[in-house]
């Protein structure tokens, strides 16, 4: 199921931010600092431009990179940060934000799984999504099927949910969702010897294909999906 875009962040600030002052206060580039945050210099674009939602996550790489507090990332002074309240479920219990991403859209040759789009962030029942995992809700991702390259497995519209936190190819045969030379998908993985990886498509129609271990970057593993009835 080929689509392109994102693993990435809990629910954040959508704003304005400090990034590009802190960043152009230590003479850096952008590919400078991404280099610090582990990233891209296109995607500290989008965090400084507001274009990618500024997640807990984003906010403490920045943080460690730039050498400042977490809060001075998104405070216009130190120590100004709102508080936000809690919120709730119709039953008064605690609900997260879960980001869902758009894997359709193509990035291009050496892309990485940092490089893909966040659509919307969905808020779920904390209960709910605790009850099938103990990944914080921050490193959870979700995001649709395209095309029917895992069919029967899943189908076109499943909602696939990703744990980001499980990133290194360590168990054969799981579903997981990687970026392969820049183009996203959701595939089965099988590692072989000497540095290849068996892509498998679950569709007895589509062939399987080897790449080098290089060319695949994983987003993480693939661990429920949910289905329309």
């Amino acid at each position: 199921m080929g689509r392109q875009h994102q693993f990435g962040a809990e629910g954040g600030v959508a704003s304005g931010n400090n990034i590009q002052r802190f960043r152009e206060e230590r003479g850096w580039s952008r590919p400078e600092l991404g280099k610090r945050m582990n990233t891209s210099g296109q995607q500290v674009e989008r965090l400084e431009k507001a274009q990618r939602r500024l997640t807990q996550d984003w906010i403490e790489r920045a943080a460690r990179a730039l050498g400042v507090e977490p809060v001075d990332i998104i405070a216009p002074d130190r120590g100004e940060v709102p508080d936000q309240p809690v919120a709730r479920s119709l039953d008064a219990g605690e609900t997260v934000e879960i980001i869902r991403l758009d894997l359709s859209l193509p990035m291009g040759p050496g892309a990485s799984v940092d490089d893909y789009v966040e659509e919307e962030p969905l808020r779920f029942d904390l209960g709910y999504v605790q009850a099938f995992t103990r990944t914080p809700a921050h490193r959870l991702r979700l995001a649709h099927g395209v095309g029917d390259s895992m069919f029967p497995t899943l189908l076109n519209s499943d909602l696939v949910w990703i744990d980001s936190t499980q990133n290194t190819l360590n168990q054969a045969d799981k579903v997981w969702a990687v970026s392969i030379n820049g183009a996203a998908a959701i595939k089965r993985l099988r590692p072989l010897r000497e540095g290849k990886v068996l892509v498998i498509s679950d569709n007895p129609t589509i062939e399987n294909y080897e790449v080098a271990a290089d060319e695949l970057r994983i987003g993480g593993r693939v661990i429920r999906f949910a289905r329309d009835l």
